[in-house]
């Protein structure tokens, strides 16, 4: 069964028309990536201050590769250019791992 990667993200609130500005302008890089199965960005309704960042995945192995090229290489480098890059939109990042041990679609 597949992995599901969450990236929870804490954005306050004059930083979250930018983060959804940057995640849609975002290359695109992960769905080209060898095992991605999925990607939902979550806005928060209430009580929170927190996005999650959905990836699925075929395999552990698959996403250690996408983190260890394409991410890295678009996360390090430089800005527009290879000018300096932007302030991040979000305050903190926590990252949630889990195994798919049952799944269901609708009949």
């Amino acid at each position: 069964m597949s992995i599901v990667k969450i990236n929870v993200l804490t954005v306050p609130a004059e930083q979250r028309e930018l983060l959804e500005q940057r995640f849609a302008a975002r290359a695109g890089a992960v769905e080209n990536s060898d095992g991605f199965e999925w990607f939902e960005l979550l806005r928060p309704l209430e009580g929170t201050d927190e996005y999650l960042v959905y990836t699925r995945w075929r395999s552990e192995d698959d996403f250690q590769a996408w983190m260890n090229g394409p991410r890295k290489a678009a996360h390090e480098g430089g800005g527009e250019g290879g000018g300096e890059r932007p302030k991040p939109a979000a305050t903190g990042s926590t990252l949630w791992s889990f195994e798919v041990v049952q799944q269901a679609a609708p009949k």
